[in-house]
């Protein structure tokens, strides 16, 4: 798929992560095809996927495109940090190649530059960018991406931590980068989503507040035990 095409697709719209991690209930390619499913039937224009098995089960399930990624390791650089991993997805029907676009080193030592280039010319595949700082997401916007979130901010070094959305460097992307900015990043409302698109987000990326229940569970439980104010 051309990145024209999935972006023409996604445009205003949701994009529903659909991820459960090895610990969780519904981890498993069968229970996030079915996620998936549940996704398209409430509206999603598109899915974002972890790993070869779930990306083509998912595939299998629904006709949305779908932005895939492969996280391997658990620290650091671990979002697509190889050209394998990147084929491993594509081979299972990723549409666009999710990355991690840091300036933190990666695993193999090689540039981001280098990868992003093998998966455009190898794999025929548009890319988009997870950072966490403006300076990333230009980088990455140099180098050739197709879009980039601020998926990121908050987990390395160089971003604050915080609980909700970064709304700053939402905005300061949108401003700077000559390429669709897509929010992603906590965002655990309705109103966070809304606030966004207003913004000028291309689309908007939601994962834990829709497709992890165990998450959704304990947010409600950490409310209901704090002390009234």
């Amino acid at each position: 798929m051309k990145a024209e095409t999935f972006l023409a697709a996604v445009k205003g719209k949701l994009i529903v992560s659909c991820q459960a991690l090895p610990d969780e209930p519904l981890h498993g390619a069968e229970m996030m095809a079915k996620m998936a499913l549940a996704a398209k039937i409430g509206g999603a224009a598109a899915i974002r996927a972890n790993g070869p098995a779930d990306i083509g089960a998912i595939k299998r399930a629904v006709d949305l495109p779908v932005i895939g990624l492969y996280k391997q390791g658990s620290s650091g650089v671990y979002i697509t940090p190889s050209f394998d991993a990147a084929a491993e997805i594509t081979a299972a029907g990723a549409d666009v190649i999710a990355l991690d676009c840091t300036d933190r080193p990666r695993p193999d030592g090689a540039p981001v530059g280098e990868l992003l280039a093998r998966i455009h010319g190898e794999l025929g595949r548009p890319c988009f960018a997870d950072v966490s700082t403006l300076d990333e997401a230009k980088a990455a916007a140099d180098l050739g991406v197709a879009m980039a979130g601020p998926t990121l901010s908050g987990y390395t070094e160089g971003s604050p931590a915080q609980d909700g959305p970064d709304f700053e460097l939402l905005a300061q992307m949108i401003e700077a980068l000559p390429i669709p900015v897509i929010a992603e990043g906590r965002i655990h409302t309705p109103a966070q989503a809304r606030r966004a698109l207003d913004m000028g987000a291309w689309a908007v990326v939601v994962g834990s507040a829709i497709s992890r229940p165990r998450t959704i569970t304990a947010r409600f439980v950490e409310a209901l035990e704090m002390e009234p104010s």
